[in-house]
């Protein structure tokens, strides 16, 4: 069987850490490499590009309508980009034990199915703007897992119900959540692009590679918006 592949972008980190950033719909590989060195300028940065298009804007899964997803689609994609971090985890000598998915909107939809399809991916997640993707006829453990949630009060797409519902399930599951809700609507603001920051920071102290390398100076997360 062919491994899946995705179009992507690698950036070498100084520490153990790895954020597997994941865009919205119509963004690409290039979009959150800000917002992850935003959010730690040690950690290694995986960036896919979503391979399904609509109208011709790239997604990481198939939608119905707005809000109503394709299921069986989506459980696909979230097996074939879990499949995809296995492979980069060799092909980059990523710590498997330490990567964790930083999503948004449609990324944030199909981190928080890999969640709950195949836990053994991800140690933690930050999931900007997610709502449930689906649920599973049997949930997965994820007690050693950690999730940070950010909405907006004012988000015409996905209402706060929606927020609550999904941390819900995660903790039926076993998850430790953290909900942040911002006065803001379906973008991201300074404020919780920073509190995302500290509770990433509160995980636990990062494992130095040794090597020479580091990442630039964190960018401004206003690009990601």
């Amino acid at each position: 069987m062919r491994q899946p592949d995705f179009v992507h972008e690698f950036v070498p980190g100084s520490s153990n850490r790895t954020l597997l950033l994941l865009h919205g719909t119509g963004g690409n590989e290039h979009d959150l490499i800000p917002l992850g060195r935003e959010l730690d300028p040690n950690a290694a940065l995986l960036s896919p590009r979503g391979q399904i298009l609509e109208n011709g804007m790239p997604r990481f899964f198939r939608r119905l309508a707005e809000g109503v997803f394709d299921v069986e689609d989506l459980k696909q994609r979230t097996n074939e980009l879990a499949d995809f971090v296995i492979n980069a985890t060799e092909r980059y000598e990523i710590d498997m034990k330490n990567i964790i998915a930083v999503g948004y909107s449609n990324g944030a939809n199909i981190a928080a199915s890999m969640l709950l399809l195949r836990p053994e991916i991800l140690h933690a997640a930050v999931l900007f703007r997610a709502m449930v993707p689906l649920v599973p006829e049997t949930l997965p453990d994820l007690s050693s897992v950690s999730v940070w949630m950010g909405a907006g009060n004012q988000d015409p797409i996905i209402p706060t119900s929606e927020t609550q519902r999904l941390a819900q399930l995660l903790r039926r599951a076993g998850a430790d959540v953290t909900i942040r809700f911002a006065n803001a609507n379906h973008g991201l603001t300074n404020a919780e692009v920073e509190t995302a920051k500290h509770w990433i920071e509160e995980l636990g102290p990062q494992v130095s590679k040794n090597f020479g390398y580091r990442l630039p100076k964190a960018l401004s997360s206003e690009s990601v918006t």
